[in-house]
């Protein structure tokens, strides 16, 4: 990543602004209240580890043993400390044997919990491919296809998690079914545009079609607290900023046409957009994402427009199968691709945005960010002139260091 310019700096703390709004660890303990008798908790998805440990922030000793299903090297090494803790390390974005693993254990946890006990799960993105219990008669080979395929073709999240849950047992529903008239709580961080539960990891605890439980759910974060986290500490730097009318579900290189005409003709000095885009896959795809993808679309369209830069990145911090989270581009980044003699077009028609990123020096890695709510694009329109950046306000241009 370069870190010469001021302004990258800007953009990725406003990014970070909207991770920390959105903090698994920090959203669980902010809902939970006390508990009054014993619980197990249950933590499933991406954020897993990071929820558990606000689960236990806001419940302490109350909680008696834990369960906790992520992708791997998403285990928060606090988790470590805790007392009577199972951790399983799955598959994403394509499930494996770990996750049928992972379902098993789940299952088991189901069937040994307590009648005097209270179960807790909580639950984020990922959960769809980490945790599976298939339906009789169904193969993992089919599991497996459908998944490569809602991949590969670009379908909407909501649309494949819908039809990952017809394949089994524990996803659409299938949890509430399980638990029967048992009281519960679930909580979520929503990686969908519907912030619905029934969708939300393919349903694993939405309610059951045409059945009544005693589950309380509750969406402790999502995308549109992630934007609000990013227009604030915008604001609280001075700068205008365009928020956002609803989120995008586009393809990606059709949404970098759209963010950089928005950032051109927009007045304000940040756009913040939030979504999930879609890319059309070719048949051997190489290094990238989509949020990589989008990215390097828009280099293209900002070189030239020296004042413009943009970010576009995961707050789970992964992109694709990638471990970066997406890439912060500039009017610079295509001439650094010209010297390094790469082919910006070829590298998007291959779906290598991700080596092209490399190359420029552009990518933004994170980490695991114990979020998962969706991708965000933050545009940032500022001038910088001899190390200062130059704001254009509505009275004139204001010179300063931010």
């Amino acid at each position: 990543m370069n870190s010469n310019d001021p302004r990258r700096r800007i953009l990725l703390e406003l990014f970070q602004a909207g991770l920390d709004r959105v903090s698994g660890r920090g959203s669980v303990a902010r809902a939970l209240s006390g508990s009054t008798g014993p619980v197990w908790v249950a933590a499933i998805g991406k954020a897993a580890a990071a929820m558990a440990l606000g689960a236990h922030d806001a419940l302490g000793p109350s909680i008696e043993r834990t369960l906790v299903i992520t992708k791997d090297d998403h285990v928060a090494p606090q988790i470590h400390t805790l007392r009577n803790v199972e951790i399983h390390e799955s598959s994403h974005p394509v499930p494996d044997q770990r996750s049928l693993d992972a379902g098993a254990s789940l299952l088991n946890w189901l069937q040994e919990l307590p009648r005097s006990v209270e179960p807790l799960f909580l639950i984020s993105g990922g959960a769809s491919s980490l945790v599976e219990v298939l339906q009789e008669g169904v193969t993992f080979e089919q599991l497996g296809r459908l998944n490569a395929e809602g991949l590969a073709s670009g379908i909407a999240i909501g649309e494949l998690n819908a039809r990952r849950s017809r394949l089994s047992r524990i996803k659409g529903g299938g949890v509430a079914r399980l638990l029967g008239d048992r009281p519960g709580r679930a909580l979520f961080i929503s990686d969908v545009p519907t912030d619905d539960p029934a969708v939300i990891g393919s349903g694993v605890l939405g309610p059951a079609p045409g059945q009544s439980d005693r589950i309380e759910r509750i969406v402790v974060a999502s995308l549109d607290f992630a934007v609000d986290g990013v227009c604030v500490a915008a604001e609280k730097l001075g700068l205008d900023v365009r928020r956002p009318t609803n989120r995008f579900d586009d393809d990606a290189a059709r949404l970098a046409v759209r963010f950089t005409h928005e950032l051109h003709l927009n007045s304000a000095q940040v756009c913040v957009w939030g979504g999930e885009s879609t890319v059309q896959l070719p048949p051997n795809p190489a290094r990238g994402g989509r949020n990589q993808h989008l990215a390097l679309a828009a280099a293209r369209l900002l070189a030239g427009q020296a004042n413009m830069l943009l970010l576009a990145a995961g707050t789970d911090g992964t992109d694709g199968v990638t471990e970066d989270a997406g890439g912060l581009v500039d009017s610079e980044t295509c001439a650094r691709l010209a010297v390094s003699e790469i082919d910006v077009d070829d590298c998007m028609r291959r779906a290598d945005s991700g080596t092209a990123l490399a190359a420029s020096g552009d990518l933004v890695h994170t980490g695991p960010t114990g979020t998962n709510v969706g991708d965000l694009a933050i545009g940032l329109k500022l001038s910088q002139e001899a190390g200062r950046i130059v704001v254009e306000g509505r009275d004139g241009l204001d010179t300063r260091v931010l």
